[in-house]
C-alpha cells in the first residue's frame, strides 16, 4: 500500500502486531519495573514501562521505523521529511541512518540542545524554526515539496499509531491484569496505539491520556467534541507541546478514552525529582506526566493498579539540574 493511500485506514489490533514483528530489528523491548516506595506514595500498584530506556531514549522509534519499513523502495529513495521538538527527530534520524534513507528534519530553535545533539549525531538535514512566530508544519510541507521526500508525521498516520501500539502490547503482554494504564500525550499517536491494543486485549481496562495543564489542548478538544488549536503552551514538557489533537488520533480517543487527565508543572516537576532519587531513572518532563498523575492521585480512587508508560529520558541537563535545585 502506498503511503498516501495508508492514511484512509483504520488502525486495527492486527496492525499493531505486524508493526512489533517489522520493528524488532531496530526497537528494544524495554523493561516493566515496580517500585514498593513509589506504590505507598500514591496508594496503588504501578508497574512502568521504561520507554526512557528505548533506544534514542524514547518510545518514538517504534512509530518512526514501522513506517518507514512500511514505505516501498521506490519511497524510500525519496527521503524522508519530517517535524519534531526532538524525540520523533531522534528516532526519525536513526531509522533512516539504518536504511540508508536521506532525511530533512524540521526542529524548534528552542529544542533541548541534548535532543539536537543526539539528533545531528546520525547525520539528517535539520532546518530549524521559531515556533513562536513559524507553523512547523508548513515549513516541513515547503522542505517535502523542494526535495520530492515523503511526510513522516510525528503522530498522525496509521503506521505510527500502529508502531507506538506496540508499546502497550509488551506492557500488557507481561501485565495482562492492569486496571489502568496512563499515556503522555502530545499528539495522540502513543495514546490511540496504546487504546487499540488495551481495548483488544481487555476493554475493561480505563486508558487515560495525560497532558500538562498548560497545554490541555486534548482535555478541551474532547470536551467541545472536535480537535481545537491552542497557542504555543509554557509547559516544561516540550514533548507536549503539540498544539491540537490529530486527524488519525483524535476519533480513536474520542472513542475509547477513559478520559484525559491533567497536571500542574510543580506536579511534573517533582515526580521527575521522584524518579530520579527514589528509583533511579532518568525521565524527561514530557514522558513523567503519566506518573505525575498517579503519584499525585488524579486517578479515580477505586484503581487498585496503574500501567504507567515512561515515554523518554531525553533530558537537558540544565533542566534536570534545575528540577532538582528547586527541591533544596
Amino acid at each position: 500500500m502506498a503511503v498516501e493511500e495508508a492514511i484512509e485506514q483504520a488502525v486495527t489490533f492486527e496492525d499493531v502486531l505486524a508493526a512489533q514483528a517489522r520493528i524488532a530489528v531496530l526497537a528494544h523491548k524495554t523493561p516493566v519495573i515496580t517500585s514498593r516506595l513509589f506504590d505507598k506514595a500514591a496508594g496503588l500498584n504501578a508497574f512502568f514501562k521504561c520507554e526512557n530506556l528505548q533506544r534514542g531514549g524514547a518510545f518514538k522509534i517504534r512509530g518512526a521505523a514501522n513506517f518507514m519499513l512500511s514505505l516501498t523502495e521506490a519511497e524510500r529513495r525519496r527521503g524522508i521529511v519530517t517535524a519534531s521538538s526532538g524525540n520523533h527527530a531522534q528516532a526519525v534520524a536513526i531509522v533512516a541512518a539504518h536504511l540508508g534513507v536521506s532525511a530533512t528534519i524540521v526542529m524548534p530553535s528552542d529544542a533541548p540542545r541534548t535532543k539536537v545533539d543526539s539528533t545531528l549525531a546520525y547525520g539528517p538535514r535539520v532546518i530549524f524554526f521559531d515556533r513562536l512566530r513559524e507553523k512547523r508544519d508548513e515549513i516541513a510541507a515547503r522542505a517535502a515539496e523542494e526535495t520530492g521526500g515523503i511526510m513522516l508525521p510525528a503522530f498522525d498516520h496509521p503506521w505510527v499509531v500502529a508502531g507506538q501500539g506496540t508499546a502497550a502490547l509488551e506492557l500488557l503482554s507481561e501485565c495482562p491484569e492492569l486496571q489502568s494504564i496512563l499515556v503522555p500525550t502530545g499528539g495522540g499517536g502513543l495514546l490511540a496505539g496504546t487504546l487499540i491494543v488495551a481495548h483488544q486485549i481487555n476493554p475493561q481496562i480505563k486508558v487515560y491520556g495525560v497532558e500538562p495543564e498548560v497545554a490541555d489542548d486534548w482535555r478541551q478538544s474532547l470536551e467541545l467534541g472536535a480537535p481545537i488549536e491552542i497557542p504555543p503552551p509554557p509547559t516544561i514538557a516540550d514533548g507536549l507541546r503539540t498544539p491540537m489533537p490529530g486527524k488519525v488520533t483524535f476519533p480513536i480517543v474520542r472513542e475509547l478514552a477513559a478520559g484525559i487527565l491533567t497536571v500542574s508543572e510543580d506536579q511534573i516537576k517533582s515526580t521527575v525529582r521522584f524518579l530520579l532519587t527514589r528509583l533511579k531513572l532518568v525521565v524527561e518532563p514530557s514522558g513523567a506526566v503519566g506518573a505525575a498523575a498517579v503519584l499525585h492521585n488524579k486517578l479515580p480512587v477505586s484503581a487498585r493498579s496503574a500501567g504507567i508508560l515512561l515515554t523518554g529520558g531525553n533530558i537537558d541537563f540544565n533542566v534536570l539540574a534545575s528540577i532538582c535545585a528547586e527541591a533544596a
